[in-house]
């Protein structure tokens, strides 16, 4: 009877083993987006401010969303989201960790808010300043259009919207962020 006990918890350990590895390796790309190559991460680190996001629940009812990146001594990026809650009046602020993903000429990085589970996050279009970004996700459920500033310009937001729609991204469903309280 141990044997069978021992054998049962094995087979529950390995399977646990299994299903944490692969959702804490959940970091794909939409389905032809292509990521920004070449990227140079340096540039991209400092403040953005978020324009428009397909809402998702960790971002439901913030406005003022901004992400400031900085180098980690270990090379990876340090990712500080913050944004005001409108409905309960009180700031949110969450700490992760970015990582590249694959080629590091890429856009392509995994980002963790939650211990060893990551996302895509990809950057699929940005200007040759780095003062807008397009931001994809793992699937069509994510996507960010970011500014170094609170605004953006109407051509950029009409390109990015035109690249978005032709990935198959719905975007109508975009909440366009609100910057009154930073």
């Amino acid at each position: 009877m141990t044997v069978k006990n021992w054998q049962i918890g094995l087979a529950a350990g390995v399977t646990t083993a299994i299903l944490i590895s692969s959702l804490a390796s959940c970091v794909s790309i939409p389905k032809g987006a292509i990521a920004v190559k070449p990227f140079d991460q340096k540039r991209y680190l400092g403040i953005w401010y978020e324009i428009a996001r397909k809402d998702f629940k960790f971002e439901k009812n913030l406005s003022d969303v901004s992400a400031t990146y900085t180098l980690n001594p270990d090379g990876s990026i340090k990712v500080k989201n913050k944004g005001y809650n409108f409905v309960k009046k009180q700031w949110k602020e969450n700490i992760g960790k970015a990582k590249p993903v694959g080629d590091p000429e890429g856009a392509r990085l995994k980002v963790s808010f939650f211990g060893p589970f990551y996302a895509g996050y990809n950057v699929i279009a940005i200007d040759k300043d780095y003062h807008y970004a397009l931001v994809a996700g793992n699937n069509l459920d994510y996507l960010w259009i970011l500014s170094r500033e609170k605004t953006i310009p109407l051509y950029i937001r009409t390109e990015f919207l035109k690249k978005a729609e032709g990935l198959g991204y719905d975007v109508s469903q975009l909440v366009w962020t609100k910057h009154n309280h930073q």
